[in-house]
């Protein structure tokens, strides 16, 4: 049986070109687009390029629902906005890019787990608890980071 590949929707507006994936594709998409929201919401509070993951959640949802399109546009000009911003100045680079490797440092330090230090006021098991289950995050964040900030260069500051 053939399938159109363009519907008409209730508003009047067609999806000419747009087919959804259907079956493991389309499980694979919801399951890969929210997980990338959700570290996209976490990472705005913690370590990590939270509006950058966003984008990339919402691109994927928006291939099968119709509010991530409309989503995406104003979080994708927001995060690159605050992109642009970023390395607009080369303090500013510094600062990024100090802190990128803060975090690749804290994670090598989160897998190693040294031993507590004397000044530590706490028990030495509340000393960077989670090992190398919390590590990796961190190093990746800031690797993801850095390879961001170079991105945001080339494409914000021209000629550099």
């Amino acid at each position: 049986m053939h399938r159109p590949r363009h519907r008409r929707r209730a508003n009047g507006s067609s999806s000419v070109g747009r087919t959804r994936p259907q079956g493991a594709r389309r499980v694979l998409g919801l399951v890969v687009g929210w997980l990338l929201v959700l570290v996209g919401l976490a990472a705005l509070v913690l370590p990590g390029p939270g509006l950058l993951a966003l984008v990339a959640g919402l691109a994927v949802l928006a291939q099968q629902y119709e509010w991530a399109r409309r989503w995406l546009r104003p979080v994708k000009e927001k995060a690159f906005a605050g992109a642009a911003q970023g390395v607009k100045t080369t303090p500013n680079i510094v600062f990024s890019f100090s802190g990128a490797l803060v975090l690749v440092l804290l994670g090598v330090l989160w897998g190693v787990q040294p031993p507590a230090p004397g000044w530590w006021p706490l028990s030495a098991t509340w000393w960077i608890p989670g090992g190398w289950s919390v590590g990796p995050g961190l190093a990746l964040s800031g690797v993801l980071a850095a390879v961001f900030i170079v991105y945001s260069i080339r494409r914000f500051r021209p000629g550099h």
